[in-house]
């Protein structure tokens, strides 16, 4: 009865409901990766030498695109998360130097929140009621010390097909406002009228103007956004891209949609697809050229037990 419910559930696109869940815990199905019991890289998987090739294809003009946002202690974060960083000069109080050719060097202390600016989500990081990408549960993998399982050095590099939609386009505004969901209509209605479709493999980024609020109203910045609402996850994990992404810091919806739980759109994509999230992008200069598709790189710091990680993708066209 428990999993005659569950697959109705998954049939309207409703497994997380608050009716169902209790049925897909029991049962676990929600929760198992297509790519084996041990599979810790979700739509990774995904990442071929062919996928690699053709979006080198798109590359025309050689122009790059940072991806990533400068980060500091100022940067807007996602509280409680704070950053700094320290730079250290060991051995050379006073102004020593080293041996005869009087050698200096500068060196840097990091100490923060990895989840902070222009970040990369890992499969590690949401699960639903403890449990987490393909059935992993937190009792048995995550610790202090870092995450025996799932952990963000399992990440392979990333080169693939990149997409961007202008979502102030297809709203008509220069910032899109908090709240507004991007579901299935939206999500196609742009990508038609940009001329591109969303293919198997893909990256897919979303333009919303966000970012103009952050460093000048942080609070407004963080307190809410627009972003992919709940069917536009679901649509997009049908489409079986590698990972979702935005000018924003969650990519979906904030106020969440009615009816929708909290953080349920990072449900969706990470403990229930093993697709990756990539906050706080730098997509304005992407619009600006209207360069819809282009050679998505990323290679994410491979630190043994990570959750996330500060990053910088690239984008070439």
């Amino acid at each position: 009865m428990q999993t005659n419910s569950f697959f109705r559930c998954l049939a309207t696109g409703l497994a997380l409901s608050a009716m169902c869940v209790s049925g897909a815990y029991a049962h676990e199905d929600w929760c198992k990766s297509k790519w084996g019991a041990h599979d810790e890289i979700g739509a990774a998987n995904l990442l071929t030498p062919k996928l690699a090739a053709d979006a080198a294809k798109l590359v025309k003009t050689g122009k790059t695109y940072a991806l990533g946002f400068e980060t500091n202690a100022s940067t807007a974060a996602y509280a409680p998360r704070t950053w700094s960083l320290t730079v250290v000069q060991p051995g050379q109080a006073g102004g020593v130097s080293l041996g005869g050719t009087k050698t200096t060097y500068n060196d840097d202390i990091y100490m923060g929140w990895v989840g902070t600016g222009s970040q990369l989500d890992g499969l590690g990081h949401i699960g639903i009621d403890n449990v987490y990408y393909n059935c992993n549960k937190n009792s048995e993998f995550v610790q202090a010390n870092g995450l025996k399982k799932l952990g963000i050095e399992k990440v392979p590099p990333f080169v693939t097909r990149g997409i961007v939609l202008d979502m102030t386009a297809y709203y008509g505004t220069d910032m899109v406002q908090e709240g507004t969901a991007f579901n299935r209509k939206e999500i196609d209605e742009q990508a038609k009228r940009q001329g591109i479709e969303i293919r198997k493999g893909d990256v897919v980024l979303f333009h919303t103007g966000w970012q103009a609020l952050e460093g000048k109203d942080n609070k407004r910045f963080l307190a809410g956004e627009p972003g992919v609402g709940k069917e536009g996850a679901l649509y997009l994990a049908s489409k079986e891209v590698v990972a979702v992404g935005a000018d924003t810091w969650a990519v979906e919806a904030i106020p969440f949609e009615k009816g929708v739980g909290v953080f349920e759109v990072h449900q969706i994509f990470l403990a229930r697809n093993g697709i990756y999230i990539l906050e706080n992008m730098n997509t304005g200069p992407l619009a600006k050229d209207k360069a819809w598709e282009f050679m998505f790189v990323l290679g994410a710091s491979r630190m043994t037990g990570g959750v996330q990680a500060i990053v910088n993708p690239v984008a070439i066209r």
